[in-house]
């Protein structure tokens, strides 16, 4: 029994394994490039402050604070209207930055836009400038008209070209106190109306008067209304010869308030039609709605015209 129970007992085998070192792995490597980036950027931080001016450096301080106001409000550090933010310069030792370069582009970028300006108007200048040699060479090859050229007055004033036909001692425009146009009124205004075709410019007509008083005027018809009407009916008369009804801006009747010869109120020349050929400076500001600029604009243009002319109180009928 001995010997078996021997034989029944288990026999435990003990194995000692044995390993080698475990193999290293690229974690290490990770963190290191970090490491290296790391300070990378950090060096050309520090590089960037020490080559900053001081007003670059609050300019994008201020951007990161409130970056919509500083957009909106310009200047130094605020960047121009291609960037926001500016950086760099002329070059990498460049003391004064991007600051500096953006408000020289933005300085060339006004400059460019007011020669565009200037351009302009000059252009609008000549083309009118064509136009007055164009309407004296149309009189002087008409036989008919030829002779009416001491009545006519060309100038260019600060609204545009301003076509006068002035009243004749021995040639009256209008009969006394009529608006009724004589004939070789509507001949003149038909062929300055078909001249005035070819460009595109608004125009404003004005009717005048000399100082004498239309009789009973302070109760009814006066100067006012004669130089009204007789505004209107020229106006019908370019419309006759070829000139859109639309291009005509305005019509009015200024009396004797603006003498064409103020030394004497009583002068036939102060009978007159003005027919401006307004530039585009003038259209805009007939157009402007604000009553301050327009109130501006009515003092100035005041100012350039003659003085107001005092009346006698006689009751000879007006002309």
């Amino acid at each position: 029994m001995a010997g078996d129970s021997k034989k029944l007992q288990p026999i435990i085998i003990k194995r000692v394994k044995k390993s080698g070192h475990a193999a290293h792995g690229g974690a290490w490597k990770i963190a290191y490039a970090d490491f290296v980036t790391a300070m990378m950027a950090f060096f050309l931080l520090m590089w960037l402050l020490g080559s900053t001016t001081e007003g670059d450096k609050k300019g994008i301080a201020d951007y990161f604070q409130s970056p919509l106001k500083i957009a909106l409000a310009g200047g130094s550090g605020s960047g121009d209207s291609n960037s926001i933010l500016k950086g760099g310069g002329e070059s990498l030792t460049s003391t004064v930055g991007q600051v500096k370069k953006g408000e020289v582009e933005a300085t060339r970028n006004t400059i460019n836009l007011h020669k565009l300006k200037e351009e302009q108007i000059r252009a609008e200048v000549s083309r009118l400038e064509d136009l007055k040699q164009e309407i004296q060479q149309k009189l002087q090859s008409n036989e008919r008209l030829k002779d009416l050229s001491s009545q006519i007055r060309l100038d260019m004033t600060r609204d545009g070209l301003r076509i006068q036909i002035v009243d004749d001692r021995n040639r009256p425009m209008f009969p006394s106190g009529s608006a009724q146009i004589a004939p070789y009124m509507k001949d003149l205004l038909h062929e300055i109306g078909s001249v005035l075709t070819e460009v595109p410019n608004r125009l404003t007509l004005e009717g005048h008067t000399d100082a004498q008083p239309f009789p009973g005027g302070d109760r009814g018809y006066s100067n006012w209304e004669l130089s009204s009407d007789r505004a209107n009916a020229s106006r019908r008369e370019l419309i006759a010869g070829g000139l859109a009804d639309d291009r005509v801006l305005r019509v009015q009747g200024l009396a004797s308030s603006q003498p064409f010869d103020a030394k004497d109120p009583l002068a036939p020349t102060n009978r007159r039609i003005s027919i401006i050929v307004m530039n585009r400076e003038a259209e805009d500001r007939m157009f402007r709605t604000d009553p301050a600029l327009a109130a501006a604009d009515a003092a100035d243009s005041s100012a350039s015209s003659a003085t107001n002319s005092t009346t006698d109180g006689s009751s000879a009928p007006p002309r």
